[in-house]
């Protein structure tokens, strides 16, 4: 059998949450190769727990003012911008030494296309016998740009299980009859037939529309025994994926799944090849976390609750934790449902909500769920579980005292607060607005929030202000929590300084951030403590910080979980 390799490549950010990054599509893929007869394997260039330093891109020069610093305080940002994975160069020796007919590396987000096209020009280097694909999201939308670079062979648009193994049976059947012309393309009518393909020809290049799978049941399940389970751990348990459905249904106008964008429409996957494939696993190793990376997992509630039902029978007297991390659509959630997710294992619902602003909310495309939140809030705390409520904010014409009040609207109720900074994913209908109003940035590294790409009607350091408020709100949450109140405000002095500084017993970082917490609460300074104990003060927009101070002032902030704890002293 012709050998593949498929890879996802590192990555460089400033933080990488290593339970999303289990390489689900790749395996997916990997069962449709092996059921067309390939021998294939998985290369997860991010399976591994060390990262390296680096400097920062000269497209980030922007960001060091705001994060150049280390801050050690429970509410800080980021600092250090890092290569997570293995060096491209060892994943290419990884590729050389297998010598496989075929390399698959994924490509999902635009922020991360300089390392997929990185891998690409190493393997080649490395191992020029090889025919390189690039497939993903950032593919499907750019497939020029990518065969700009003369290390990829192909491109494959949309989902690769419709037509990576087309492709591969039709290079494999073109080098078993030219052996000698190994490295050259097969005929460009055959490979035109191949849905979803992207290929130089002659002068120009040749590209077809993106290939969905319609049926999800006409694919097999993921291969997953292909990826590191011994790397993707929580508490010495296995922490899965899942993906129990496809697109979604919503005109969300930021969105690049949505049914506004050129993605394919919703699609769920069976209930019971679903348990099959959670049973397969939690029969080979001890499963201890499970993450749906649906976009609706709730949306049909019969489906859902089927599903529920399964899980509690596949894990009956073990305990496992459920989380949708992609946020759940509240409209869809009602008293029965929750009861039965808290039953199975969840813990804390992901709340969809994108901001309580009406004017916001029509340039999103989004519906106004505010009543719906408050309600499953509500149902939350009865039946013990917590949330957490997303919002996005510094968009295309949103305004920084938008966020800032969706930010006040979510300290009066119980329930975190998630704040995205908006980024013009490429393919969706705000990245079209971002282009015509020439305000998408010029580097694809900067497609992503912790980049604060947009210095729009919210410039960028109303953005990372409104980032640290986020952070402090929910530690004050955390504070009110535990101590069933808020510290005192207490002015900024070298004589309530000093009392920090713990000489040969290391950084007390609680104790660290109460206090500063407590000189913000009195003046809005947001300060941060280094690994030195040195004290500065964070790059920060004071008519944020004071409308912020002013509204919790106004109403009193709530904490997060169930009755809180009594007053107490700090």
């Amino acid at each position: 059998m012709a050998k593949v390799i498929l890879i996802q490549p590192p990555i460089r950010e400033f933080y990488l949450t290593r339970k999303r990054t289990i390489p689900y599509g790749l395996a997916s893929i990997a069962a449709s190769l092996e059921q067309a007869g390939f021998d294939t394997e998985i290369i997860d260039a991010l399976a591994r727990d060390k990262s390296k330093v680096i400097d920062y891109p000269e497209s980030f020069a922007h960001l060091k003012p705001y994060y150049g610093r280390q801050d050690v305080t429970l509410f800080s940002l980021f600092h250090q911008f890092r290569h997570f994975g293995y060096s491209h160069e060892h994943l290419a020796a990884m590729v050389r030494d297998r010598q496989p007919l075929i390399v698959g590396i994924s490509s999902l987000f635009t922020a991360y296309q300089d390392q997929a096209l990185e891998t690409a020009k190493t393997v080649r280097r490395f191992y020029p016998d090889a025919y390189i694909v690039l497939g993903g999201h950032h593919p499907t939308v750019f497939p020029e740009k990518i065969l700009d670079c003369n290390a990829v062979d192909f491109v494959v648009r949309g989902e690769g299980e419709a037509s990576l193994p087309k492709l591969c049976r039709i290079i494999d059947d073109h080098v078993r009859k030219r052996p000698h012309h190994t490295g050259q393309l097969p005929e460009p009518g055959k490979l035109k037939a191949v849905p979803g393909i992207g290929f130089r020809e002659n002068a120009g290049l040749f590209i077809s529309a993106p290939a969905w799978v319609e049926n999800l049941s006409r694919i097999p399940g993921p291969a997953l025994e292909k990826t590191d389970h011994s790397y993707y751990c929580r508490n010495k348990a296995a922490a899965i994926t899942v993906v129990a459905s496809r697109g979604c249904p919503f005109p969300c106008s930021y969105c690049s799944v949505s049914a506004s964008s050129s993605h394919s429409g919703f699609r769920q996957r069976r209930v019971e090849e679903i348990l099959a494939e959670i049973r397969g696993q939690a029969d080979e190793r001890e499963i201890g976390f499970i993450d749906f990376e649906d976009e609706n997992l709730t949306l049909k509630k019969d489906w859902f609750l089927e599903l529920l039902g399964g899980i509690r029978q596949i894990f009956k007297g073990r305990q496992v934790e459920l989380r949708a991390m992609n946020g759940l659509y509240p409209p869809s959630l009602d008293r029965e449902i929750i009861r039965e997710m808290r039953a199975s294992g969840f813990k804390t619902l992901n709340l969809s909500l994108g901001s309580f602003s009406k004017k916001q909310l029509k340039r999103f495309k989004r519906p106004d769920v505010t009543d719906d939140h408050d309600r499953v809030v509500t149902l939350a705390e009865e039946f013990g579980l917590e949330t957490v409520s997303y919002i996005i904010g510094a968009g295309p014409g949103q305004t920084a005292r938008t966020t800032l009040e969706d930010l006040l609207m979510l300290a009066r109720r119980r329930t975190l607060a998630g704040l995205s900074i908006f980024y013009p994913a490429p393919g969706s209908l705000d990245y079209e607005v971002c282009r015509k109003a020439e305000i998408l940035p010029d580097d694809f590294s900067l497609m992503r929030s912790a980049a604060l790409p947009l210095d729009h009607t919210t410039s960028r350091l109303e953005a990372v202000t409104l980032l640290r408020l986020s952070r402090i709100l929910n530690y004050l949450k955390s504070l009110i929590d535990r101590y069933g109140c808020l510290p005192d405000p207490e002015i900024h002095t070298p004589e309530t300084a000093g009392d920090l500084k713990t000489p040969g017993k290391g950084i007390d970082r609680h104790r660290i951030s109460r206090k500063l917490v407590q000189w913000f609460l009195a003046d809005g300074g947001i300060r941060g403590m280094d690994g030195k104990g040195e004290i500065y003060v964070h790059q920060a927009d004071s008519q944020l910080t004071g409308a912020f101070l002013r509204g919790i002032q106004k109403r009193p902030v709530q904490g997060v979980r169930q009755g809180g704890a009594q007053a107490g002293t700090f």
